[in-house]
């Protein structure tokens, strides 16, 4: 069973392979995904100020999709 850190890591791989071929949108998307991740296991572990960070990262993704 993969851990939710793999898919993860494996999510920016993807986003990486993704901004590689110049198709910045679906990278940003994939990178997203990647950060619910991140902020899922940040909060499972207790670590509330990573939580933070990360959500606040997610909100900056989010609005440069818009942008």
């Amino acid at each position: 069973m993969m851990t939710l850190g793999t898919f993860a890591g494996i999510m920016l791989i993807i986003g990486a392979f993704f901004t590689y071929k110049g198709k910045i949108f679906l990278a940003v998307c994939i990178y997203l995904i990647a950060d619910v991740c991140w902020a899922i296991m940040a909060y499972t572990i207790e670590d509330y100020q990573g939580t933070i960070f990360i959500s606040i990262g997610m909100f900056l993704g989010i609005l440069a999709t818009y942008q």
